[in-house]
């Protein structure tokens, strides 16, 4: 059949709640326009992540009931755990709440002040418990000269040369690993290639370098890699995975993305040492070995995740809906990341609002344009999530880009819901001359996107228009050591 469906039925429904446009906009002010401080029963489509917002299968609720809550040695987190080695193949497995505790455990121990790891793009909680520690995270992405790959659907690799000039720079020693995210969040969420990978493993492991991966969405690059990789075509997704995992010392995951689950995540690797030493720290901050401030209810449903988030029949209708999403905009013209991953759309606000300037914020003023429009949340991934403001002047020092992300929650929305998408995303693409910027007004120094207060700017762009440029060229251009 040509017809790709949903590879379920629904059998529990949620109510979506509606608002006015001029109540929208009124809950927009007092939100200080920032789209996180919305309540969600204020938001008609939530775009906002993929983390945690999956719906859960039958299987999934069904093992709640067999959750064992002992607080320790609970059976739970044997299945947990044996489901982990057997995807991911390695043997140390360490329960978290979710991502970011994996990364403030694992940092915690191994970065000092001085170090520096490198990343094809970290993202935003990734970097910031790096630079916490007087870290520097370093952002490598492939650069223009590997453009061609980032066409055949690659766009998410790591620049191999930047990496090791980096090494001849700062010193192995100063390098306490790499890290790579898959797919990548930050870069459109483009998948990160199997021979780019071997690569770069090749690479850290001569400078005696451990690696590392960024685990959220290994599922989706695992298809991406079957479906854009002629060699690896034949080739079931499990496998691709463990291929995958196979060129690294260890990874550290959210499951609330790839792992279907609300909550939950883990650090999984073969260093026994290390992992004691983890295991201390997350006692203090987490809780027991075998729970990992999580319930055993929790440890059973990401079990059952992990599983069914490799089901092909699941990657392909996730695809499916991804693409029928991403080939309508570009049909009207909508400037996207292209070609389309699996988790997000991502917008290019500064080619769609080409006549906002950078330092008034386009990614947020498309953000909340769509808001007003048709109750959409989404997340602004540019100046205000990765900028930083000029003490001096009090002006933005713009990012290298400005998306907005459409982040496509799991089993959750249905053709109508994406159909409803595209004509708010098409209403504001007609009117987007009338759409003015945004100014911060109040920000805290670290992660400012998720509290940071905004203001409207009448005011328009006197330096001319900016040329709409193809998007992930310009990106690869901008990018640097």
């Amino acid at each position: 059949m040509k017809t790709v469906i949903e590879p379920f039925r629904t059998k529990v429904v949620e109510p979506i709640h509606f608002n006015t446009k001029s109540r929208r906009r009124g809950l927009l002010e007092e939100a200080g326009y920032n789209l996180f401080a919305l309540r969600a029963e204020d938001v008609t489509i939530d775009l906002l992540t993929d983390s945690g917002t999956s719906a859960m299968s039958s299987n999934q609720w069904a093992e709640l009931m067999r959750g064992d809550e002992s607080y320790a040695g609970c059976s739970s987190f044997y299945r947990f755990e044996s489901v982990i080695q057997s995807i991911f193949g390695y043997k140390q497995v360490i329960p978290v709440h979710q991502g970011r505790a994996a990364e403030k455990i694992l940092f915690g121990t191994l970065v000092k002040a001085g170090h520096h790891v490198p990343s094809n793009t970290h993202f935003d909680t990734t970097r910031a418990n790096i630079e916490s520690r007087g870290g520097v995270a370093v952002d490598l992405p492939a650069r223009s000269d590997s453009v061609d790959k980032a066409e055949k659907g690659f766009g998410g690799n790591i620049d191999i040369d930047a990496v090791r000039s980096l090494i001849e720079r700062v010193g192995a020693k100063t390098i306490p690993f790499g890290m790579i995210t898959m797919t990548n969040n930050s870069m459109g969420g483009q998948p990160v290639s199997l021979e780019n990978l071997e690569d770069y493993s090749r690479l850290l492991e001569k400078a005696g370098i451990p690696l590392y991966i960024d685990a959220a969405r290994y599922a989706e690059n695992a298809w991406l890699v079957k479906r854009r990789s002629a060699e690896h075509a034949d080739r079931t997704v499990h496998e691709i995975a463990r291929s995958i995992f196979a060129l690294a010392d260890g990874c550290l995951m959210s499951a609330k993305k790839d792992g279907l689950s609300n909550t939950g995540g883990f650090i999984a690797l073969n260093d026994r040492t290390l992992a004691e030493s983890l295991k201390e720290e997350l006692i203090l901050s987490e809780g027991f070995t075998t729970y990992g401030g999580l319930t055993g209810r929790d440890l059973e449903c990401i079990a059952v995740g992990l599983e069914e988030a490799l089901d092909e029949h699941y990657l392909l209708y996730r695809e499916k809906s991804s693409a029928y999403l991403a080939d309508h905009l570009i049909e009207s013209g909508i400037p996207i990341v292209q070609p389309a991953g699996l988790h997000a759309i991502y917008l290019d606000a500064r080619a769609f609002l080409d006549e906002i300037p950078p330092e008034l914020l386009p990614g947020q003023a498309l953000a909340c344009e769509l808001y007003l429009e048709a109750g959409i949340r989404s997340c602004e991934i540019g100046t205000v999530m990765f900028g930083k403001t000029d003490k001096k002047t009090n002006m933005e020092i713009p990012h290298k880009y400005d998306l907005v992300r459409l982040a496509l929650p799991r089993r959750v929305y249905s053709q109508s819901h994406y159909d409803y998408i595209i004509e708010a995303i098409e209403n504001v693409y007609r009117k987007r001359k009338s759409v003015n910027g945004y100014r911060i007004v109040s920000q805290s120094p670290r992660l400012r996107h998720f509290t940071c207060r905004f203001n409207p700017v009448d005011e328009r762009a006197v330096s001319g228009r900016h040329k709409p440029v193809r998007l992930l060229k310009r990106m690869h251009e901008r990018s640097g050591a």
